[in-house]
């Protein structure tokens, strides 16, 4: 029987071209991509718009039929109560005192999580001790423990070491729940680092010390930023345990001190607002800024040799 002649008409063709190729991705899959992407970005900036809209509203207006992003008869009077208070309404502006104690609390807290972090990810890296793997697994562990489940047995402990209302309290509860993961971060970076570079200095005659603070930490610089740089932005905006440690207004930290225009009955919403938008603008900046931190800590210690 004569061999059939099998044509593909131009459709085929057509449509095979636009959603299967060989080589690079098809015109439906590059459409698909951004169309999933612009949905997603207008999904996650939308809400942030709103409440810069919000916080432009006179009177506290927090529902209306108008979708504009510039409401009509748009205000900064929000924007100036919250930076400098009412002084015709008898209110004073607390804003720069919360900045301040979040920014001191987070700092110090990042710092003693990276130093502490810094010794112990350098020993589980380097050293052989009983009990390394289960301290791995138990630090892991830690992880997954909601933070909610901790808040007792954390009041507990800090109003017997009478902690409670104090800063060093805050910056304990803090220290506890970002060391572990702050550990797994370095010892992970440790671990791409040449065991040969250290055995060397040992050999020419310097000390474990030595080797630790004049090898290790420099060339941990990058690993060291990141720790410090997750830390803060995880204190930064927390509240929970925050809540239940501080109770006078004097020691707040920002993201108590904003609830502070929520009251019984009712919630200053343009104040509200505005405070979100000022506080959002240093971090958002600071992000910004170490994107290209954040990025390669993303892979830190993926790689090994």
């Amino acid at each position: 029987m004569p061999a059939q002649n099998k044509t593909t008409s131009p459709v085929i063709k057509a449509l095979r071209w636009f959603f299967i190729r060989g080589r690079g991705d098809s015109p439906f899959k590059t459409i698909l991509i951004h169309a999933t992407l612009i949905v997603a970005s207008i999904i996650a900036i939308y809400p942030v718009l709103r409440v810069v809209t919000i916080s432009l509203r006179p009177n506290d207006t927090l529902l209306t039929t108008d979708l504009r992003l510039i409401p009509e008869n748009a205000t900064l009077d929000n924007y100036k109560e919250v930076l400098f208070g009412a002084p015709e309404k008898n209110r004073k502006s607390d804003f720069f005192l919360w900045i301040w104690n979040s920014i001191s609390i987070v700092t110090v807290t990042s710092l003693i999580s990276m130093i502490l972090a810094a010794v112990s990810a350098y020993a589980f890296s380097r050293f052989k001790f009983p009990g390394r793997a289960a301290g791995l697994v138990f630090l892991l562990t830690t992880q997954m423990i909601p933070a909610g489940m901790l808040l007792l047995p954390l009041f507990i402990m800090l109003a017997q070491l009478k902690m409670i209302n104090t800063a060093l309290g805050l910056i304990i509860a803090y220290s506890v729940s970002s060391v572990p993961l702050t550990i797994w971060t370095l010892k992970g970076y440790y671990d791409t680092i040449p065991v040969d570079l250290e055995e060397a200095a040992l050999i020419d005659g310097a000390s474990r010390f030595t080797v630790f603070t004049k090898i290790i930490l420099p060339l941990s610089t990058p690993a060291l930023a990141i720790a410090f740089l997750f830390s803060f932005m995880g204190g930064w905006s927390e509240y929970l345990v925050a809540r239940v440690v501080l109770q006078k207004n004097e020691i707040f930290t920002w993201p108590l001190g904003i609830f502070t225009y929520a009251q019984q009955f009712t919630v200053s919403w343009g104040q509200f607002s505005a405070a979100s938008v000022l506080i959002a603008i240093p971090i958002m900046a600071l992000f910004l800024y170490s994107s290209k931190w954040l990025i390669s800590g993303l892979t830190l210690g993926s790689v090994k040799g």
